[in-house]
């Protein structure tokens, strides 16, 4: 059985739901859908977002129509692992717009990134130019995404 959180009711995981589908719901849209009038339901999505349930509002695009096609999968090894070397990775590799995610992994490499780029020249230009010139860098192995079976931002939340 799947535990819950102790502080969330089914009212609550519904909103979660209703907005990770869609977060242009207005309050009246999301009151409508859920039987109940529009105050109690904006006062418990201002209450999920400040106990931090909702982090943030976002446009989620079309990488292909936003003229970067190519999604490649990175793993990174670095040289030196002591703290100062980590954080300035991650520091460095935040500034770098083709890098969509970078999760710091145990096992077989230190770095896990999501990289998009309008196609293979732009790839080979950002590893040369942009993450092969980062210090510390040990090695480097890409995968290249021929087609996504499942991509999706929505946490589940049990209703």
């Amino acid at each position: 059985m799947e535990k819950k959180s102790p502080s969330l009711d089914k009212t609550d995981r519904t909103i979660l739901a209703l907005l990770q589908k869609d977060a242009s719901l207005t309050t009246k849209e999301l009151s409508a859908r859920l039987n109940l009038t529009t105050t109690p339901v904006f006062e418990r999505v201002k209450r999920l977002s400040r106990e931090g349930y909702i982090q943030g509002y976002t446009a989620i695009l079309d990488r292909k129509k936003a003229g970067v096609p190519m999604l490649i999968f990175c793993d990174v090894s670095l040289k030196e692992h002591n703290r100062e070397y980590l954080l300035r990775f991650e520091q460095q590799i935040t500034s770098l717009p083709e890098v969509i995610e970078c999760h710091h992994i145990a096992g077989a490499f230190d770095y896990l990134l999501k990289v998009v780029a309008r196609d293979m020249d732009g790839y080979q230009q950002f590893v040369k130019e942009k993450l092969a010139v980062l210090e510390n860098i040990g090695r480097v192995q890409s995968y290249f995404v021929m087609s996504e079976v499942k991509n999706t931002t929505e946490i589940p939340v049990s209703v």
